[in-house]
């Protein structure tokens, strides 16, 4: 059977990301939806953004831009404050992972991140990095509420079309999902020693890995197995 999958923001963390894929096993039956943030702050971005290039041979996977793609893409087209705002925001270790130097990040990785998309539906879910309008039709969101605005900050109400929302960006540091019902909240800090989560929006299993390489899979509402 097709499943569809959302992972979490992933920041670098290229350990984390490859024990959930072993665990996961994607098929070109499956659709696979990154919700942004693949880069910054953990020390691996340059291989996140490898492994997720090779990901596209292995399922429909479908990445969509996170605040820190973009904050990427502002640096490397402007430089001065806006290359200093990104290094401050967790754009160094981006940089030192390509060896410190921009000229070192390929072309094939810029060209994947161009791609990227601003959301994604099924005929259940939709997919957004930060957070959302909920009056307001997906293809209308203003940049600062679909990539920039936490959801503890402003919590959204179901939106008006009637889709339960999956996002990232808000950074949940007891490393669980944040269940709201309509709202599914699955950035689960793995950059800050907790876990990156995929969850598979139809069944609600979940998995989750940690920088240790360390897995545990589970259900929602339900009690967590660890491996």
């Amino acid at each position: 059977m097709s499943r569809i999958i959302a992972i979490g923001d992933i920041h670098g963390c290229c350990t984390a990301l490859h024990t959930l894929l072993r665990e996961i096993r994607p098929t070109f039956q499956d659709t696979v939806i990154g919700l942004g943030d693949y880069v910054d702050r953990g020390m691996q971005s340059d291989e996140v953004i490898e492994t997720l290039v090779n990901l596209v041979s292995d399922c429909r996977f479908v990445p969509l831009i996170g605040n820190h793609e973009i904050m990427m893409f502002k640096a490397l087209q402007n430089g001065n404050e806006d290359m200093d705002f990104w290094l401050t925001h967790g754009g160094n270790s981006t940089l030192a992972s390509y060896g410190g130097r921009v000229q070192n990040i390929p072309q094939h990785h810029l060209s994947f991140l161009r791609h990227c998309v601003r959301f994604f539906e099924t005929d259940h879910h939709f997919f957004v990095h930060a957070n959302y309008d909920p009056d307001t039709p997906l293809g209308e969101q203003p940049d600062d509420i679909l990539f920039w605005q936490h959801v503890n900050a402003f919590p959204p109400g179901l939106h008006a079309n009637g889709k339960i929302a999956v996002v990232g960006h808000t950074p949940q540091q007891d490393g669980e999902i944040l269940d709201f019902g309509h709202l599914k909240v699955i950035d689960t800090y793995c950059y800050g020693d907790q876990w990156l989560t995929a969850l598979d929006v139809t069944t609600g299993t979940y998995w989750q890995a940690n920088n240790a390489g360390e897995l545990k899979v589970g259900q929602l509402d339900e009690q967590e197995e660890f491996y």
